[in-house]
C-alpha cells in the first residue's frame, strides 16, 4: 500500500454549534459548542483513518488556538507532525439554526507568513515526504504563501517519486487560472470552482468531462475529477471518462464532503485499485459524510455500503 502524506497549511479550530433563529440585534443562545480539528488536510486524514486507511499529517499551527488544535490532533490519534505557524491559528464557526435547518459558515483567514518561514516549512515537510508515495495538498494557502506553492511541492515530490493530489481554494486557484501549476497527479474542484475556471457553464456531465480533459492534456494534471455536486463527480484521465452517481441520501450538512471524497479516492489509488473504483469509494465517501452533522466527517460503515448506491458510467 502506498503511503500518504497530507499538508495542511492553514488549519482551523472548527466551532459547530447551532440556535433558533440568526438575526441581528439580540443576544443569540447557543448550543455548547462541538469543537474539532479543521483544515483541508487534517479532515482527510481523519475521514482516512475511519476508512481503514493511515496518513502522516503536516500542520502548521501556532498561538494559543494552536496549542488547543493539537490537544484535539491527539484526541483524534492522528500521526502529526506540526510545524510552527508565524501567528494565532484561525478558528472557523459553524452555526445552524434549527428553525430553518439551514447551516452559516464563518471562515477566518490565518497569520501571515513571510518567505523566511515559508522556506522553513518546505524544508520541514521536505524531511517527511513519502518516498514514492502520495502527497495530499487540500485546504486553503494563509496569507503570504506564493500562490503558486502547489508546483513548489510537485517539484519537491518529484526528486522523491512522489505524487501530489491537489484539492485547494483562494490563491492556488488564481494560479490555476493563469496556469502556473503543473505535473499534479490528480486535481479535484468542486462543482463552483470548476466552473469559475472554465468561464462558462457546464451544463451537463460531458460537459464537464471536456473540461476536464482540456485540463489534462494542458499538463495540469494526469487525473482531472470535478464535483457536480448531488449528480455526482466527473473523472478524466489517459485511460477514459467516467461519471460517478451520488447516491440519494438525507442531506444533514455538506462540510467535509469534498475531503471525505479526497480521503475515499486516495485511499483507492494508494492500494492500486483502478480509476473507475477509486471514483466510486470517493462519491460513496462523500455522500456517506452529507448524512452527518456539521463538522463530523463519513462513517465507515455508511461509505462502504454506499458503494453499491454510486455507480459509474463512461462518458
Amino acid at each position: 500500500m502506498t503511503r500518504i502524506l497530507t499538508i495542511t497549511l492553514n488549519p482551523a479550530v472548527d466551532l459547530e454549534t447551532a440556535t433558533a433563529e440568526l438575526r441581528p440585534g439580540p443576544k443569540l443562545r447557543c448550543d455548547t459548542p462541538r469543537l474539532d480539528p479543521g483544515g483541508g488536510g487534517i479532515n482527510v486524514s481523519r475521514a482516512l483513518r475511519e476508512l481503514g486507511g493511515e496518513s502522516i499529517a503536516v500542520v502548521a499551527a501556532g498561538g494559543g488556538m494552536g496549542v488547543v488544535l493539537g490537544q484535539l490532533l491527539d484526541r483524534e490519534g492522528l500521526p502529526v507532525r506540526m510545524i510552527d505557524a508565524p501567528g494565532e491559528t484561525r478558528q472557523s464557526l459553524s452555526v445552524m439554526e434549527t428553525d430553518t435547518g439551514k447551516q452559516f459558515r464563518f471562515i477566518f483567514p490565518g497569520p501571515e507568513w513571510t518567505a523566511e518561514r515559508i522556506t522553513r516549512a518546505s524544508a520541514e515537510i521536505a524531511e517527511v515526504i513519502p518516498r514514492g508515495g502520495l502527497v495530499v495538498l487540500s485546504g486553503s494557502h494563509p496569507p503570504g504563501f506564493p500562490d503558486d506553492y502547489p508546483a513548489d511541492l510537485v517539484r519537491l515530490c518529484g526528486a522523491l517519486g512522489a505524487r501530489v493530489v491537489l484539492d485547494t481554494s483562494g490563491a492556488a486557484f488564481r494560479a490555476l487560472q493563469a496556469g502556473r501549476i503543473s505535473g499534479l497527479e490528480v486535481l479535484r474542484l468542486d462543482e463552483e470552482e470548476a466552473t469559475e475556471l472554465a468561464g462558462r457553464a457546464l451544463d451537463d456531465a460531458s460537459d464537464s468531462a471536456d473540461f476536464a480533459d482540456s485540463l489534462r492534456r494542458a499538463g495540469v494534471a494526469r487525473v482531472v475529477i470535478l464535483a457536480r455536486g448531488a449528480e455526482g463527480s466527473v473523472l478524466v484521465a489517459e485511460e477514459g471518462r467516467w461519471l460517478a452517481h451520488a447516491a440519494k441520501v438525507p442531506v444533514r450538512s455538506k462540510t467535509g464532503a469534498g475531503d471525505s471524497f479526497v480521503a475515499g479516492f486516495t485511499l483507492g489509488l494508494s492500494r492500486g485499485e483502478p480509476l473507475p473504483d477509486c471514483l466510486q469509494r470517493g462519491v460513496a465517501t462523500a455522500s456517506a459524510a452529507v448524512m452527518t452533522e456539521a463538522t463530523r466527517l463519513c462513517e465507515r460503515a455508511t461509505a462502504e455500503r454506499l458503494i453499491a448506491e454510486c455507480p459509474v458510467e463512461p462518458l
